[in-house]
């Protein structure tokens, strides 16, 4: 009695585990996300030269440094020799934090700095507006269709 039956070589995982695919890698992995946080790569150093006037700079602003202890996944990627011990900083980049509130503060900042600087420039430009030749001339056309009849 002879059965249609694959041999068990034939049934192995490696047969039937689909085909994997090749993926770009990304420069720098993302953190776990922390709840009322926001996270960035400050930089710490350009062309292999220490930045302190960057990095101060953030600092500043309210940017801290991340500590290797609470994103330990990212810790094998750490650089050995990093000017800033205990954090984690992957080429010349230091992963900080800082509150949302802070974020949506400077948000709100630089959205009315750039309104600002947009109503400026139209009142300049408008100044200029002559009623003979005006700047903008506004031209409205209707569209209206016919009864259909001839």
């Amino acid at each position: 009695m002879a059965e249609n039956r694959l041999a068990r070589e034939m049934e192995a995982r490696e047969t039937t585990q689909r085909v994997q695919r090749w993926t770009q890698p990304q420069g720098l992995p993302t953190p776990q996300p922390e709840e009322g946080y926001s996270f960035r790569w400050v930089r710490t150093a350009l062309l292999g030269q220490f930045d302190p006037t960057n990095t101060s700079a953030k600092f500043r602003e309210g940017w801290e440094p991340v500590k290797a202890d609470s994103q330990p996944q990212m810790f094998a990627f750490a650089d050995p020799n990093s000017r800033f011990k205990g954090n984690i900083e992957i080429g010349g980049l230091l992963l900080c934090k800082i509150p949302k509130e802070f974020m949506e503060q400077r948000a709100a900042f630089y959205k009315k700095a750039s309104d600002d600087q947009v109503q400026a420039v139209d009142n300049s430009f408008m100044q200029q507006n002559d009623a003979r030749m005006p700047l903008f001339k506004d031209n409205r056309s209707s569209v209206t269709f016919g009864s259909g009849k001839k």
